[in-house]
């Protein structure tokens, strides 16, 4: 259903225009990318020709699904504002902003904690689905180099007027910022274990809109609220982290931005560092090498001298997948020499931060496999997978389910069938035990690789073990 604008849309066909895209090729971009998300769309050229020349809008997630289609061919995101369709819904909107000010970063955060329960109960899959496909790498760029520019706000002491429906106003001390810590630590254990789709870690967000949400908006002096921004920052990482996990990119991209800027007004460079490094890994795992590369580096920058050498490992780890993703191979082998001996210095005394717990010489020799898997060269995979494979633990599952697909991938392009699909059988075991579509992709295309031996019995098996975990939920 549509309904009607007065007179023409005269930015809509403006852009269309910029971006060289038809009638015909617009209406097919959209389909396509609402069926991405699970809709069912049926628009064509006439359809597009309506909304130019008669001012029709599209209701639900299409104004949405046309800005992402119009950004991916400019590179850009496209605000709704831009095609003319800024009535349709502010949604797109919100969580990208990195405002300047305190406060606005305060009401720039609490409103996406909001925005994205309130979703969930409009129902037809709340505010992620109408955000299809908006993911833009590009988003990043001024969120990342505001927080270069000052990675540290001067103050960020605030005096709230009256709860609403209270009378009092909210007074937060560190007790409640210890509840948020306990929750995130909670959170991280729960991800690890179980993968951003569990239920359990579903109840991050929920976290986010009752409780973190109301502490924000509450009184407290400097040193409480750079406690408690810190604390909010967690746990907004993480609920980017879980949502990068199950697939919904555009979710995870705008919870980054947001503890990003959290975490500068908690004044903690390392986490800022952290925010970053999970930005660089999602742009990685988009194909979006050379912009991993820089959010990964930016990251580095500001903690030279301020990070433990556990801390400064990791952040080059990250500097390698990237690399290793841009297809640079010298790049990549310094960047990851560089995180072997950043590791080595880091001693069990170090002021470690908790939430580096999960990073060891293990996860270190995973991340290498992975580089030398996107830079082919499958004897360096299999030497890092092993040593990554040597200690298996029930704490990071969906870590070693990742770790036995690029076994596999490994074997397979060493010309080992039968240990590829050896391993790939395990790593279906794994992936079945949690909810991660990250998981199910790689198993995906573990199946894709062995598509020229599709007739080999081995591979069949495998094939009809991985069919649960394919099948649509």
């Amino acid at each position: 259903m549509s309904r009607e604008q007065r007179g023409p849309n005269e930015k809509l066909g403006a852009v269309l225009a910029l971006a060289g895209i038809s009638n015909a090729g617009l209406a097919r971009r959209v389909n396509d990318l609402g069926a991405q998300r699970g809709l069912t769309l049926r628009y064509d050229k006439t359809s597009v020709a309506r909304w130019v020349s008669k001012g029709m809008v599209p209701q639900g997630a299409a104004p949405h699904l046309i800005a992402a289609a119009i950004g991916q061919k400019l590179g850009r995101p496209v605000p709704l504002h831009e095609i003319g369709l800024a009535d349709a819904d502010p949604a797109p909107e919100v969580g990208l902003a990195f405002p300047r000010d305190v406060g606005q970063a305060v009401k720039s955060a609490t409103e996406l904690y909001r925005l994205d329960l309130a979703g969930r109960r409009a129902g037809s899959g709340g505010i992620w689905q109408s955000l299809a496909g908006s993911f833009a790498v590009s988003a990043y760029a001024t969120p990342a180099s505001r927080w270069l520019i000052t990675p540290a706000d001067s103050s960020v002491a605030r005096e709230a007027g009256p709860a609403e429906g209270t009378g009092a106003p909210i007074k937060v001390g560190h007790s409640d910022v210890r509840k948020l810590r306990e929750a995130a630590e909670d959170a991280r254990r729960w991800d690890s274990k179980y993968g951003g789709g569990d239920w359990r870690s579903s109840m991050v967000p929920e976290c986010l809109r009752v409780e973190a949400a109301p502490l924000l908006l509450g009184s407290y002096s400097d040193e409480v609220g750079r406690a408690l921004f810190g604390a909010a920052a967690e746990l907004t990482r993480l609920a980017g982290w879980m949502a990068f996990d199950t697939g919904q990119q555009e979710a995870a991209q705008r919870y980054y931005i947001q503890a990003l800027r959290l975490a500068r007004a908690a004044a903690d460079v390392p986490l800022g560092g952290y925010v970053l490094a999970s930005m660089s890994l999602q742009a990685t795992y988009r194909g979006f090498g050379d912009e991993g590369v820089d959010l990964a580096q930016a990251a580095l920058e500001r903690n030279r001298g301020l990070a433990t050498a556990r801390t400064m490992s990791f952040f080059r780890l990250v500097e390698a997948r990237a690399h290793a993703r841009a297809g640079d191979a010298q790049a990549a082998g310094a960047s990851l020499k560089a995180a072997e001996g950043w590791l080595e210095r880091s001693r069990p005394g170090d002021n470690d931060p908790s939430w580096l717990g999960f990073y060891s010489y293990d996860r270190f020799a995973a991340d290498a496999a992975e580089c030398y898997r996107d830079l082919k060269a499958p004897r360096q995979v299999r030497r890092f997978t092993e040593q990554a494979l040597s200690k298996p633990t029930e704490e990071f599952v969906r870590s070693h389910g990742l770790r036995l697909v690029v076994s596999a991938v490994a074997e397979l392009e060493s010309g080992n069938l039968d240990a590829a699909c050896a391993q790939g059988v395990r790593a279906v075991e794994v992936a079945g035990r949690i909810s991660s579509a990250r998981t199910t992709e790689y198993v995906k295309d573990l199946l894709h690789r062995l598509e020229p031996y599709g007739d080999e019995p081995r591979v069949v098996e495998l094939r009809e073990r991985a069919r649960p975990l394919l099948a649509p939920a």
